[in-house]
Protein backbone atom coordinates (compact mmCIF):
# COMPACT_ATOMS: atom_id res chain seq x y z
CA UNK A 1 0.00 0.00 0.00
CA UNK A 2 2.74 2.68 0.93
CA UNK A 3 4.66 1.90 -2.08
CA UNK A 4 1.82 2.36 -4.18
CA UNK A 5 1.25 5.40 -3.13
CA UNK A 6 4.72 6.54 -3.51
CA UNK A 7 4.93 5.55 -7.22
CA UNK A 8 1.84 7.73 -7.54
CA UNK A 9 3.12 11.07 -5.89
CA UNK A 10 6.03 10.44 -7.86
CA UNK A 11 4.39 10.47 -11.39
CA UNK A 12 2.65 13.17 -10.34
CA UNK A 13 5.61 14.97 -9.68
CA UNK A 14 6.57 13.77 -12.93
CA UNK A 15 4.42 15.48 -14.69
CA UNK A 16 4.08 18.23 -12.69
CA UNK A 17 7.48 19.51 -12.85
CA UNK A 18 7.83 19.95 -17.04
CA UNK A 19 4.96 22.25 -16.96
CA UNK A 20 6.32 24.56 -14.01
CA UNK A 21 9.64 24.70 -15.65
CA UNK A 22 8.13 25.76 -18.73
CA UNK A 23 6.04 28.88 -16.63
CA UNK A 24 9.47 29.61 -15.23
CA UNK A 25 11.18 30.33 -19.06
CA UNK A 26 11.20 33.69 -20.18
CA UNK A 27 11.30 34.78 -23.48
CA UNK A 28 14.42 36.88 -24.82
CA UNK A 29 13.72 40.35 -25.37
CA UNK A 30 14.18 41.42 -29.05
CA UNK A 31 14.71 44.60 -30.62
CA UNK A 32 12.56 46.02 -33.20
CA UNK A 33 13.50 47.42 -36.82
CA UNK A 34 10.55 49.54 -37.47
CA UNK A 35 8.29 50.72 -34.88
CA UNK A 36 4.82 52.22 -35.61
CA UNK A 37 3.36 54.61 -32.85
CA UNK A 38 -0.04 56.36 -32.88
CA UNK A 39 0.40 58.07 -29.05
CA UNK A 40 2.43 61.03 -28.74
CA UNK A 41 5.09 58.67 -26.24
CA UNK A 42 7.64 55.90 -27.96
CA UNK A 43 7.04 52.87 -24.85
CA UNK A 44 9.21 49.91 -24.39
CA UNK A 45 6.57 47.76 -25.58
CA UNK A 46 7.32 49.59 -29.06
CA UNK A 47 10.71 49.05 -29.11
CA UNK A 48 10.88 45.69 -28.26
CA UNK A 49 9.21 42.45 -28.54
CA UNK A 50 8.57 39.94 -25.27
CA UNK A 51 8.94 43.29 -23.05
CA UNK A 52 7.22 41.41 -20.07
CA UNK A 53 5.83 43.77 -17.27
CA UNK A 54 8.02 46.93 -18.84
CA UNK A 55 6.23 47.28 -22.12
CA UNK A 56 4.54 50.45 -20.34
CA UNK A 57 7.01 52.14 -18.71
CA UNK A 58 7.69 55.26 -21.97
CA UNK A 59 10.92 55.85 -22.74
CA UNK A 60 10.97 58.52 -25.89
CA UNK A 61 8.41 61.25 -27.28
CA UNK A 62 7.36 60.33 -30.55
CA UNK A 63 8.08 62.27 -33.83
CA UNK A 64 5.88 64.99 -35.30
CA UNK A 65 2.04 63.79 -36.61
CA UNK A 66 2.99 61.83 -39.69
CA UNK A 67 6.63 61.87 -39.78
CA UNK A 68 9.17 58.98 -39.26
CA UNK A 69 12.64 59.64 -37.11
CA UNK A 70 15.48 57.22 -36.18
CA UNK A 71 17.05 55.61 -33.25
CA UNK A 72 20.47 54.49 -33.17
CA UNK A 73 20.55 50.65 -31.51
CA UNK A 74 23.58 52.43 -28.70
CA UNK A 75 21.11 54.88 -27.20
CA UNK A 76 18.20 52.69 -27.58
CA UNK A 77 20.10 49.71 -25.44
CA UNK A 78 21.35 52.58 -22.89
CA UNK A 79 18.03 53.80 -22.04
CA UNK A 80 16.50 50.24 -21.57
CA UNK A 81 19.13 49.11 -19.36
CA UNK A 82 18.31 52.36 -17.11
CA UNK A 83 14.73 51.12 -16.86
CA UNK A 84 15.83 47.43 -15.67
CA UNK A 85 15.68 46.05 -19.16
CA UNK A 86 18.89 43.88 -20.11
CA UNK A 87 19.58 40.82 -22.59
CA UNK A 88 18.37 42.78 -25.44
CA UNK A 89 18.86 40.53 -28.87
CA UNK A 90 19.61 42.87 -31.32
CA UNK A 91 21.05 40.77 -34.22
CA UNK A 92 22.14 43.02 -37.19
CA UNK A 93 19.90 46.50 -36.51
CA UNK A 94 21.94 49.48 -36.37
CA UNK A 95 19.03 52.26 -35.84
CA UNK A 96 15.28 51.55 -35.17
CA UNK A 97 12.78 53.51 -37.47
CA UNK A 98 10.32 55.25 -35.89
CA UNK A 99 7.25 56.46 -37.36
CA UNK A 100 3.86 57.95 -35.78
CA UNK A 101 0.74 57.41 -38.05
CA UNK A 102 -1.70 60.25 -38.23
CA UNK A 103 -5.24 61.51 -40.16
CA UNK A 104 -4.29 63.95 -42.78
CA UNK A 105 -6.81 66.27 -43.93
CA UNK A 106 -5.92 67.17 -46.93
CA UNK A 107 -6.79 71.35 -47.69
CA UNK A 108 -9.08 70.49 -50.90
CA UNK A 109 -11.18 67.95 -48.38
CA UNK A 110 -11.13 71.36 -46.18
CA UNK A 111 -12.66 73.36 -48.79
CA UNK A 112 -15.29 70.42 -49.82
CA UNK A 113 -16.30 70.49 -46.19
CA UNK A 114 -17.01 73.92 -45.84
CA UNK A 115 -18.32 74.41 -49.48
CA UNK A 116 -20.89 70.88 -48.24
CA UNK A 117 -21.80 72.70 -45.05
CA UNK A 118 -22.93 76.11 -46.68
CA UNK A 119 -24.71 73.98 -49.31
CA UNK A 120 -26.65 72.52 -46.97
CA UNK A 121 -27.58 75.15 -44.55
CA UNK A 122 -27.62 78.40 -46.84
CA UNK A 123 -28.50 76.45 -50.32
CA UNK A 124 -25.45 78.10 -52.20
CA UNK A 125 -26.19 75.91 -55.18
CA UNK A 126 -23.80 73.12 -55.93
CA UNK A 127 -20.73 72.36 -53.41
CA UNK A 128 -18.01 72.29 -56.79
CA UNK A 129 -19.05 75.65 -57.56
CA UNK A 130 -17.97 77.50 -54.18
CA UNK A 131 -14.87 78.22 -54.37
CA UNK A 132 -13.68 78.58 -50.17
CA UNK A 133 -10.60 80.92 -49.01
CA UNK A 134 -9.41 80.41 -46.00
CA UNK A 135 -8.16 83.10 -43.33
CA UNK A 136 -4.05 82.58 -42.95
CA UNK A 137 -3.58 80.26 -45.74
CA UNK A 138 -4.85 76.76 -43.97
CA UNK A 139 -2.70 73.77 -45.86
CA UNK A 140 -3.23 70.28 -45.22
CA UNK A 141 -3.78 68.61 -41.48
CA UNK A 142 -2.43 66.33 -39.34
CA UNK A 143 -4.84 64.95 -36.68
CA UNK A 144 -4.42 62.12 -33.96
CA UNK A 145 -4.77 58.90 -36.04
CA UNK A 146 -7.56 58.27 -33.29
CA UNK A 147 -9.19 61.22 -35.08
CA UNK A 148 -10.95 58.56 -37.23
CA UNK A 149 -14.77 60.02 -37.10
CA UNK A 150 -16.11 62.50 -40.15
CA UNK A 151 -16.17 65.85 -40.02
CA UNK A 152 -19.50 67.32 -38.63
CA UNK A 153 -20.45 70.74 -38.79
CA UNK A 154 -21.60 71.89 -35.13
CA UNK A 155 -22.09 76.04 -35.71
CA UNK A 156 -22.14 77.64 -39.12
CA UNK A 157 -22.41 81.63 -39.72
CA UNK A 158 -22.30 83.13 -43.37
CA UNK A 159 -22.80 86.60 -45.00
CA UNK A 160 -23.92 86.09 -48.41
CA UNK A 161 -23.04 89.89 -48.98
CA UNK A 162 -19.36 89.56 -48.10
CA UNK A 163 -19.23 86.03 -48.60
CA UNK A 164 -17.32 85.38 -45.24
CA UNK A 165 -18.26 82.17 -43.27
CA UNK A 166 -17.28 81.10 -39.74
CA UNK A 167 -17.91 77.84 -39.74
CA UNK A 168 -16.51 74.64 -36.42
CA UNK A 169 -16.41 70.98 -36.60
CA UNK A 170 -16.40 67.97 -34.29
CA UNK A 171 -14.60 64.93 -34.86
CA UNK A 172 -14.85 61.67 -33.20
CA UNK A 173 -11.74 60.24 -31.38
CA UNK A 174 -11.60 56.27 -30.67
CA UNK A 175 -9.13 57.14 -27.80
CA UNK A 176 -11.00 60.26 -26.02
CA UNK A 177 -14.99 60.26 -25.29
CA UNK A 178 -14.69 64.24 -26.03
CA UNK A 179 -14.94 64.98 -30.01
CA UNK A 180 -11.67 66.60 -31.37
CA UNK A 181 -13.13 70.55 -32.66
CA UNK A 182 -12.12 72.65 -35.60
CA UNK A 183 -12.67 75.58 -36.24
CA UNK A 184 -12.47 77.56 -40.15
CA UNK A 185 -12.55 80.92 -41.06
CA UNK A 186 -12.65 82.77 -44.67
CA UNK A 187 -14.47 83.15 -47.85
CA UNK A 188 -16.92 81.08 -49.61
CA UNK A 189 -18.06 82.50 -53.14
CA UNK A 190 -20.70 81.02 -55.95
CA UNK A 191 -18.84 80.53 -59.15
CA UNK A 192 -19.81 79.52 -62.60
CA UNK A 193 -17.40 77.99 -64.96
CA UNK A 194 -17.04 80.26 -68.32
CA UNK A 195 -15.34 81.16 -71.69
CA UNK A 196 -13.05 83.62 -71.52
CA UNK A 197 -11.02 85.69 -74.14
CA UNK A 198 -7.63 85.20 -74.48
CA UNK A 199 -6.90 88.34 -76.85
CA UNK A 200 -8.37 91.20 -77.95
CA UNK A 201 -11.21 90.27 -80.67
CA UNK A 202 -12.96 92.22 -83.49
CA UNK A 203 -16.71 91.88 -84.12
CA UNK A 204 -15.44 90.33 -88.24
CA UNK A 205 -13.20 87.76 -86.40
CA UNK A 206 -14.58 83.76 -85.92
CA UNK A 207 -13.56 82.52 -82.73
CA UNK A 208 -11.10 79.93 -82.07
CA UNK A 209 -9.88 77.33 -80.12
CA UNK A 210 -6.66 79.07 -78.99
CA UNK A 211 -9.31 82.16 -78.14
CA UNK A 212 -11.08 80.51 -75.65
CA UNK A 213 -9.56 79.73 -72.05
CA UNK A 214 -12.54 78.23 -69.34
CA UNK A 215 -12.16 79.84 -65.52
CA UNK A 216 -14.54 80.28 -63.00
CA UNK A 217 -15.91 83.83 -62.16
CA UNK A 218 -17.88 84.78 -59.38
CA UNK A 219 -21.40 83.73 -60.65
CA UNK A 220 -22.35 87.57 -59.13
CA UNK A 221 -20.37 88.69 -61.98
CA UNK A 222 -21.82 86.86 -64.85
CA UNK A 223 -25.38 88.46 -65.98
CA UNK A 224 -26.90 86.09 -68.39
CA UNK A 225 -26.27 82.76 -69.11
CA UNK A 226 -22.61 81.81 -69.80
CA UNK A 227 -20.76 80.79 -73.18
CA UNK A 228 -19.91 76.73 -73.17
CA UNK A 229 -16.14 76.63 -74.92
CA UNK A 230 -18.00 74.39 -77.30
CA UNK A 231 -20.37 76.80 -78.01
CA UNK A 232 -18.51 79.66 -78.54
CA UNK A 233 -15.84 78.04 -81.34
CA UNK A 234 -16.63 79.52 -84.77
CA UNK A 235 -18.96 82.12 -83.58
CA UNK A 236 -18.86 85.62 -83.80
CA UNK A 237 -19.32 88.14 -81.28
CA UNK A 238 -22.04 91.21 -81.64
CA UNK A 239 -19.40 93.75 -80.29
CA UNK A 240 -15.73 93.85 -80.12
CA UNK A 241 -14.04 92.68 -76.91
CA UNK A 242 -10.98 92.94 -74.80
CA UNK A 243 -8.82 89.92 -73.59
CA UNK A 244 -9.98 88.46 -70.22
CA UNK A 245 -13.92 89.04 -71.07
CA UNK A 246 -16.04 86.36 -70.07
CA UNK A 247 -18.48 85.04 -72.96
CA UNK A 248 -22.15 85.45 -72.13
CA UNK A 249 -24.61 83.48 -74.79
CA UNK A 250 -26.06 86.91 -75.48
CA UNK A 251 -22.43 88.23 -76.63
CA UNK A 252 -21.87 85.42 -79.80
CA UNK A 253 -24.03 85.24 -83.10
CA UNK A 254 -23.42 83.05 -86.14
CA UNK A 255 -20.85 84.13 -88.45
CA UNK A 256 -21.95 86.06 -91.87
CA UNK A 257 -21.48 84.38 -94.34
CA UNK A 258 -22.54 87.35 -96.87
CA UNK A 259 -21.78 91.12 -96.28
CA UNK A 260 -23.70 93.49 -97.61
CA UNK A 261 -22.72 95.14 -101.21
CA UNK A 262 -20.55 91.65 -101.05
CA UNK A 263 -20.28 90.12 -104.85
CA UNK A 264 -21.85 86.82 -104.43
CA UNK A 265 -23.19 83.83 -106.41
CA UNK A 266 -26.23 83.84 -106.64
CA UNK A 267 -28.01 79.84 -107.13
CA UNK A 268 -31.17 78.97 -109.03
CA UNK A 269 -32.30 75.98 -108.03
CA UNK A 270 -35.24 73.40 -109.15
CA UNK A 271 -36.18 70.06 -109.87
CA UNK A 272 -33.37 69.06 -112.55
CA UNK A 273 -32.24 72.78 -113.19
CA UNK A 274 -28.89 73.79 -111.33
CA UNK A 275 -27.89 77.85 -112.74
CA UNK A 276 -25.83 80.28 -111.42
CA UNK A 277 -25.32 83.77 -112.18
CA UNK A 278 -23.32 86.58 -110.16
CA UNK A 279 -25.58 88.97 -107.45
CA UNK A 280 -24.45 91.38 -104.97
CA UNK A 281 -26.10 91.07 -101.34
CA UNK A 282 -27.85 94.15 -100.48
CA UNK A 283 -27.71 93.28 -96.83
CA UNK A 284 -25.77 91.00 -94.26
CA UNK A 285 -26.76 87.34 -92.95
CA UNK A 286 -25.29 83.83 -91.82
CA UNK A 287 -25.76 80.23 -92.62
CA UNK A 288 -30.06 79.65 -92.60
CA UNK A 289 -30.79 83.42 -92.95
CA UNK A 290 -32.88 85.61 -95.82
CA UNK A 291 -31.83 88.34 -97.83
CA UNK A 292 -31.92 90.23 -100.78
CA UNK A 293 -29.44 90.42 -103.60
CA UNK A 294 -29.60 92.02 -106.86
CA UNK A 295 -28.97 90.43 -110.25
CA UNK A 296 -26.77 92.07 -111.80
CA UNK A 297 -27.74 90.40 -115.23
CA UNK A 298 -32.04 91.73 -114.58
CA UNK A 299 -31.35 94.59 -112.35
CA UNK A 300 -34.16 92.71 -110.45
CA UNK A 301 -33.99 92.25 -106.46
CA UNK A 302 -34.58 88.52 -105.24
CA UNK A 303 -34.73 87.14 -101.75
CA UNK A 304 -32.80 83.71 -101.65
CA UNK A 305 -31.08 81.79 -97.89
CA UNK A 306 -27.30 81.98 -97.16
CA UNK A 307 -26.15 78.64 -97.90
CA UNK A 308 -22.63 79.07 -98.11
CA UNK A 309 -19.91 81.85 -97.62
CA UNK A 310 -20.40 84.54 -100.33
CA UNK A 311 -24.03 81.91 -101.60
CA UNK A 312 -27.17 82.52 -101.88
CA UNK A 313 -29.50 80.15 -103.07
CA UNK A 314 -32.87 80.72 -104.46
CA UNK A 315 -35.38 77.68 -104.39
CA UNK A 316 -37.90 76.52 -107.23
CA UNK A 317 -41.95 76.88 -106.00
CA UNK A 318 -42.35 74.19 -108.63
CA UNK A 319 -41.80 70.85 -106.60
CA UNK A 320 -44.97 72.11 -104.78
CA UNK A 321 -47.20 73.31 -108.10
CA UNK A 322 -49.60 70.73 -109.05
CA UNK A 323 -48.39 69.30 -112.13
CA UNK A 324 -52.55 67.11 -112.82
CA UNK A 325 -54.40 69.95 -114.38
CA UNK A 326 -51.94 70.85 -116.99
CA UNK A 327 -53.32 67.96 -119.06
CA UNK A 328 -57.10 67.32 -118.67
CA UNK A 329 -59.11 64.66 -119.91
CA UNK A 330 -59.79 66.72 -123.11
CA UNK A 331 -56.33 66.58 -124.27
CA UNK A 332 -56.06 65.85 -128.14
CA UNK A 333 -52.68 63.65 -127.38
CA UNK A 334 -52.66 59.95 -128.94
CA UNK A 335 -51.29 57.67 -127.48
CA UNK A 336 -48.44 57.17 -129.93
CA UNK A 337 -47.94 60.93 -130.29
CA UNK A 338 -44.90 62.28 -129.06
CA UNK A 339 -44.84 65.70 -126.29
CA UNK A 340 -43.55 69.34 -128.19
CA UNK A 341 -40.00 69.55 -127.06
CA UNK A 342 -38.91 71.74 -124.06
CA UNK A 343 -37.99 75.50 -124.47
CA UNK A 344 -34.74 75.74 -122.86
CA UNK A 345 -33.88 78.97 -123.80
CA UNK A 346 -36.96 80.22 -122.56
CA UNK A 347 -36.72 78.46 -118.93
CA UNK A 348 -33.51 79.44 -118.43
CA UNK A 349 -34.55 83.25 -119.57
CA UNK A 350 -37.98 82.74 -117.36
CA UNK A 351 -35.68 81.04 -114.54
CA UNK A 352 -33.05 84.13 -114.88
CA UNK A 353 -35.40 87.09 -114.95
CA UNK A 354 -38.10 86.02 -113.34
CA UNK A 355 -37.88 83.05 -110.62
CA UNK A 356 -40.07 83.78 -108.07
CA UNK A 357 -42.51 82.77 -110.26
CA UNK A 358 -44.04 79.86 -109.22
CA UNK A 359 -46.41 79.59 -112.32
CA UNK A 360 -43.71 80.60 -114.81
CA UNK A 361 -41.43 77.91 -113.76
CA UNK A 362 -44.20 75.60 -114.24
CA UNK A 363 -44.84 76.45 -117.35
CA UNK A 364 -41.35 76.82 -118.91
CA UNK A 365 -41.21 72.76 -117.50
CA UNK A 366 -43.53 71.34 -118.87
CA UNK A 367 -44.74 71.35 -122.86
CA UNK A 368 -47.79 73.10 -124.04
CA UNK A 369 -50.02 70.38 -124.57
CA UNK A 370 -52.77 71.24 -127.63
CA UNK A 371 -56.90 71.46 -126.46
CA UNK A 372 -59.11 70.98 -128.04
CA UNK A 373 -62.79 72.77 -127.00
CA UNK A 374 -65.69 70.34 -127.71
CA UNK A 375 -68.08 71.98 -129.21
CA UNK A 376 -71.11 73.82 -127.40
CA UNK A 377 -74.23 71.37 -127.40
CA UNK A 378 -77.00 73.62 -128.90
CA UNK A 379 -80.42 73.93 -126.70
Amino acid sequence: MIRTTLATISALLAVALPAQAADDFIATPTLRASVTVTSDVVRIGDLIDNAGSAALIPVYRSPDLGTTGALPVAQVLSVLRAKQVIGVMTGNINEVSVTRLARTLANKDLETAVASALHRRFGLGDAANITVTFDRGVADMRLDASNTGALQPIATRYDARSGRFDIAFEINNDNNPTPTKLRFTGTAIETVEVAVLTRDIDRVDLLKSSDIALERRPKAEITGEPASRDRTIGMQLRRPMRAGAPIRIADIVKPDFVQRDQSVTVIYQVPGIYLTTRGKALESGAEGDTVSVLNLQTKRTLAGVVTGRGQVTIQGASQSAPMAPAVEQTSSLKRDEAPAPVNTDALVRNLVQAPTSPAQIAQAQIPQVRVSQAPAKSE
